[in-house]
């Protein structure tokens, strides 16, 4: 129950305040877009950009981590693609956009406070290391499949652009790149641009936290209620289950365990909605899971910090 207190609580009351504030309309729809578009455009990446830059790649890069998270994350986007076809009598479009819902957790809004607030800001070292090829890997998983899919298996060299177009075209994916950069040319940054990027690294999470309680107040839990309830056990318990199994096989240190389940256990991120509506399928299932799976996580997140050595 600490844990609860402690922990999690703090991080969703920071995203009640917006959800509160946007609903009550004391702060502008407006104004949670300009804010969202100032951290996921900005800030963000620059805190991607300063962890990767000053990450010990030989250290965090442990492949069997990215293989035990990355193993458990398309296990979750199968079994949501298969279960949205299979069990519920979705079409195949309609199951990619729910399978990518069960696929990509909301790693950097959740994960990192979550995480930070747990174990503190040490710990973060392998959440960064997951970071770094979440984006590229979710987006390259949901719009290969989804693209040869609406071609119906036929698909030519225009699948290979549009994701290499979508991912490099992303700010965080840029913040990653640019951090790699940096880090493996050794390339030494001035004290005051240092000094700015943590200024902008300070602001990124409580700022998006509360944007985020701003956008969900957009989504509205409305029909296909086991399909939505479908997505959020993949997400909080299958996914996260599958991750622990397989880091705990192959005898990863305790510090990368926590990072790579707490990460897998979040719910959905809101690029699970922006993929529904880029394509217009599965947009109304996308939007109420990422609005209940992100309260069950207040619940879910504390069960897993409790199993959690």
């Amino acid at each position: 129950m600490q844990a609860l207190i402690e922990v999690i609580l703090p991080v969703f009351l920071v995203i009640g305040f917006g959800y509160v504030a946007v609903w009550r309309r004391w702060f502008s729809q407006a104004g949670v877009d300009g804010l969202m578009a100032f951290t996921q455009k900005f800030a963000i990446p620059c805190l991607l950009f300063t962890a990767i830059s000053r990450l010990d790649l030989g250290q965090n890069f442990d492949l069997r981590l990215l293989a035990g998270f990355y193993a458990g994350a398309l296990s979750g986007f199968l079994l949501g693609l298969f279960g949205a076809r299979l069990i519920f009598g979705r079409t195949w479009e309609d199951a990619v956009a729910i399978g990518f819902c069960c696929l990509f957790s909301n790693s950097v809004l959740l994960g990192l406070p979550i995480m930070e607030r747990a174990y503190g800001a040490d710990a973060l070292a392998a959440n960064f290391a997951i970071i770094a090829v979440h984006s590229p890997f979710c987006y390259g998983i949901g719009i290969t499949v989804m693209e040869v899919v609406k071609a119906r298996g036929v698909a030519g060299p225009q699948v290979v652009v549009k994701v290499l177009k979508a991912m490099f075209s992303n700010t965080l994916i840029m913040g990653v790149g640019l951090g790699f950069v940096v880090n493996l040319s050794g390339l030494t940054l001035p004290g005051p641009v240092n000094d700015g990027l943590d200024l902008m690294v300070r602001a990124a999470l409580p700022a998006a936290l509360f944007g985020l309680g701003g956008v969900l107040v957009q989504y509205r839990p409305e029909g296909d209620l086991r399909v939505i309830l479908y997505v959020c056990l993949i997400s909080l318990v299958a996914h996260p289950l599958i991750t622990y199994g397989l880091v705990l096989g192959f005898g990863l240190p305790v510090e990368a365990v926590r990072s790579a389940v707490v990460t897998a256990a979040m719910a959905p991120g809101v690029n699970a909605y922006i993929f529904a509506n880029i394509y217009g399928n599965a947009k109304r299932v996308a939007a109420s899971s990422v609005l209940l799976s992100t309260a069950l996580t207040v619940v879910t997140a504390w069960v897993w910090l409790q199993i959690l050595p």
